[in-house]
């Protein structure tokens, strides 16, 4: 079997030494360098060629995400970040996914020896997916994301308020939602998200996906209703589901236990969506490492929703919507470009009287 070979790139000797630690312990994964910063990073790389860095996302001699900019620009490759959970630590973390980083783990505030040993399956389940990850693809698509297609826009306002877009997405979904987001006009169905994320990323993410979007998007608090042109996240530490309170749309946020080992689980906003909208709902799973979302999408095709799963030419990792492809659970599969169009496309002729123009 061919390792995973893993460069470690920390100033913390400490994080260096557990991390190596925590690698070495896999049966497919080894360390084949450790450096303190990146100018030591750039000549273990030329020298042992890995398969994934590991890299902390504040540095000292140069900036973590000026180094991770020159990276993806001269020489991409499948990149792990490890971020402090500060506010300042989710804010540089949210840019360097958008810079081409596949995913992040985060240091515990307290013990961090002990803290980090604790997401030891964690961390080797993260470097097996960056492995996997489809980088190359990745740049090109965040590249091109500059300059978005505008599609038509739904004739405003919408006849019906009823129809809901319920998203869900893990590994490389910051980006994809993004993309998708971007393409939305400012009077779409109100939007439902469930994205793999601690608690305090989520928060960041909403700011930064608001201030780049026609719709207005926030990290949900609960009890909020569902509006068109709004998209609600599901905040890092609780599940979002779907609720009715007469004839409004409601969010409800729970701090129940994980499910598929995440909370949000993009299963448990399905599921809840399947119940509470039925036909209403359309459905789209992107990009994401394991199976969550699958079963929940699959009951929201059997309560009548319709749904969409990215292809795996345009995923990071083909995880889970290759998951809920091989149930049967999507209607249609389609690379990320496209969904925003085909969803639009069928809202304008399933919608009830909203229309394209």
């Amino acid at each position: 079997m061919t390792k995973i070979k893993v460069v470690i790139v920390d100033d913390s000797a400490l994080i260096r030494s557990v991390m190596t630690e925590i690698v070495n312990s896999q049966p497919d994964m080894e360390v084949v360098g450790v450096a303190p910063d990146p100018l030591v990073a750039r000549d273990l790389i030329k020298r042992t060629n890995p398969d994934v860095l590991t890299l902390d996302v504040e540095m000292p001699k140069m900036d973590g995400l000026d180094f991770l900019e020159k990276l993806m620009r001269l020489r991409p490759m499948p990149v792990l970040m490890v971020s402090s959970l500060t506010e300042r630590g989710s804010e540089i973390t949210m840019r360097a996914l958008e810079l081409g980083a596949v995913d992040f783990v985060t240091k515990p505030k307290i013990s961090i020896q002990s803290g980090m040993r604790e997401y030891t399956e964690l961390i080797a389940d993260k470097i097996r997916a960056t492995a996997r990850a489809r980088v190359k693809a990745r740049t090109l698509q965040t590249a091109a994301a500059g300059a978005p297609t505008q599609l038509p826009q739904l004739r405003s306002p919408l006849t019906s308020s009823e129809k809901l877009i319920i998203i869900g997405a893990s590994t490389g979904g910051t980006e994809a939602i993004r993309e998708f987001l971007m393409q939305m006009p400012s009077d779409c169905p109100g939007i439902l998200i469930a994205q793999h994320m601690p608690e305090g990323f989520t928060t960041s993410f909403a700011r930064r996906l608001d201030s780049l979007c026609k719709i207005s998007v926030v990290e949900s608090a609960g009890n909020e209703r569902v509006l068109p042109g709004h998209a609600y996240i599901a905040p890092g530490h609780s599940h979002l589901l779907l609720t009715r309170s007469g004839a409004n749309y409601m969010t409800k946020i729970e701090q129940s236990e994980p499910v598929n080992r995440h909370r949000p689980s993009v299963d448990v906003l399905f599921r809840s969506a399947a119940q509470a909208a039925g036909k209403n709902a359309v459905g789209v799973i992107l990009t994401g490492m394991g199976k969550d979302g699958a079963q929940g999408m699959l009951e929201m095709k059997n309560a009548g929703a319709y749904n969409f799963a990215q292809d795996e030419a345009s995923c990071v990792v083909f995880g889970m919507p290759r998951e809920a492809i091989a149930i049967g659970a999507s209607h249609e599969v389609a690379p990320l470009t496209a969904l925003p169009g085909l969803v639009l496309d069928h809202l304008a002729t399933h919608g009830g009287r909203a229309l394209r123009v």
